[in-house]
């Protein structure tokens, strides 16, 4: 009964037409390979197909936000590791909430570090603009045992508020760089159960 349900052997592709479906199918995924896959991804556009299609410039913007990602990342695990001279800013007590404000002024390339030093479950509300231009920004946090904690980061903004709450004891900040082609002053205001406000970088 089974051998009924079976095809016949003519029925069954040939060496040959095996051999062509396979040759079909690797010409296929390489054509697509080199036009859209390279392109798309790592900006590599060796026929001039992707960028015709759009996706050369999407690859390449992938890849320089990657390269961004990287270098700012070593940035501030270097600077964790590195002695750190405190700018104490108006020491408060935690007891009362505190509430400070500061600007600091990067030209293009440049970067800065502000850290609140708060205790674990500690609040602070906060907000940041960018008077002009854009940053990139990593809120972290740090202590003697811990290098790096992350809260949230963004590329090419011009703000950003919230109420930061702290995962442990130690410093807790923010990173910016100025990735526009002009300066650009940073202001932040920061209110809640901080006991000092410090610029590190």
């Amino acid at each position: 009964m089974y051998k009924d349900n079976l095809p016949h052997q003519n029925d069954l592709p040939t060496s040959r037409q095996l051999a062509i479906s396979t040759v079909v199918a690797l010409v296929t995924a390489t054509v697509l390979l080199v036009t859209v896959v390279l392109p798309a991804e790592y900006g590599i556009d060796p026929t001039g197909v992707g960028r015709a299609l759009g996706l050369t410039q999407m690859g390449e913007i992938k890849v320089q936000l990657a390269e961004e990602a990287k270098i700012e990342t070593a940035e501030i695990v270097e600077l964790q590791e590195q002695p750190k001279e405190m700018s104490l800013i108006s020491p408060q007590s935690v007891e009362a909430p505190a509430a400070e404000s500061i600007t600091v002024m990067l030209a293009p390339g440049e970067a800065a570090e502000v850290k609140l030093i708060m205790n674990k479950s500690a609040r602070a509300t906060y907000a940041w603009t960018v008077d002009t231009g854009h940053v990139n920004f990593d809120t972290h946090g740090d202590n003697a045992g811990i290098d790096y904690h992350n809260y949230s980061k963004a590329k090419a903004v011009s703000g950003d508020e919230g109420e930061l709450i702290a995962a442990f004891d130690g410093s807790h900040g923010w990173f910016w760089r100025n990735r526009s082609n002009e300066t650009v002053n940073i202001t932040l205001n920061v209110s809640g159960e901080f006991t000092a406000m410090k610029r590190v970088l």
